[in-house]
């Protein structure tokens, strides 16, 4: 059973200044890393991980066998100067992927070698996945150690939906409504993306969105999710990448009962409101 009281989301917007600096240290970082011949400055996506929810405990197997698994929804919005755009090319038996990033002066940058593109087989649909894009652990709480790791098989990126954030430069339109190759393991090239203004989400319990409950203590536990936690990504600011919820875990009668404490939409170390400096 999982119990989850209603909270307001706590909005926290980044100063401009402290934005600024960000920006400029993507924009180094990217000007020694990307293959480009132009000096214009470049759009940069800004990654913006969404606080876990839809939390939901799902029990498997037959009474004397039974396994417990949490699952939960898990988004990410665009909230920056330009578009998330991931192309892959062939490379053995997956692809090779590259992050594309447009200039302002209408040109465009490749950042070669951000990851892989495979094509992934599943119960429900087979389409080509971008590789660690977002990940998933349980925590206990206090500590930065997981304790459970996800099994996640990539995402494949598109304009699933209207972020609540629009900033300038939003398609008023969706760009990215693509199912990546589904079907197609043939394909020698491929791209996907998420536009300024947009996000993509996977739901509860597809595509691994879950993770098991067996074996864990009763205590307060973690659950944080991290995109592009190897930053290999090229952003505005990596400071919005993780967000988690507190969670209360109790066994009763051999079963799970799971307590939502808190929700922290820029923080991988969430503590009860009353707890908070």
């Amino acid at each position: 059973m999982l119990r989850d009281p209603e909270r307001g989301r706590l909005v926290t917007l980044l100063g401009g200044a402290l934005l600024a600096l960000f920006a400029l240290a993507a924009i180094v970082a990217f000007a020694a890393q990307a293959n480009h011949g132009s000096a214009a400055a470049p759009m940069l996506p800004d990654l913006d991980q969404e606080t876990p929810s839809d939390l939901r405990v799902q029990t498997v197997g037959a009474r004397g066998a039974r396994s417990y698994r949490l699952g939960f929804r898990s988004a990410v919005r665009n909230v920056g100067a330009g578009p998330l755009v991931i192309r892959g090319r062939l490379w053995g038996a997956s692809m090779r992927a590259d992050q594309v990033i447009n200039l302002v002066d209408g040109s465009e940058a490749t950042v070669r070698r951000v990851g892989s593109i495979e094509y992934v087989e599943s119960s429900d649909h087979r389409h080509w996945h971008y590789l660690g894009f977002d990940r998933y652990e349980l925590r206990h709480a206090g500590s930065a150690n997981a304790v459970v790791r996800d099994r996640k098989s990539g995402f494949c990126l598109g304009d699933r939906y209207y972020a609540d954030v629009r900033p300038p430069g939003s398609p008023l339109t969706k760009v990215y409504v693509g199912r990546c190759g589904l079907g197609a393991r043939g394909l020698s090239e491929i791209e996907e993306g998420i536009s300024v203004g947009y996000g993509d989400a996977y739901s509860a319990f597809l595509e691994y969105q879950d993770l098991p409950l067996d074996g864990l203590p009763t205590g307060r536990y973690l659950l944080v999710h991290h995109v592009n936690a190897d930053r290999r990504l090229h952003e505005l600011s990596y400071e919005n990448n993780t967000a988690s919820v507190l969670l209360d875990l109790r066994w009763r009668g051999g079963a799970p009962h799971l307590f939502v404490l808190a929700s922290c939409p820029e923080s991988a170390a969430c503590v009860p409101p009353r707890e908070s400096s």
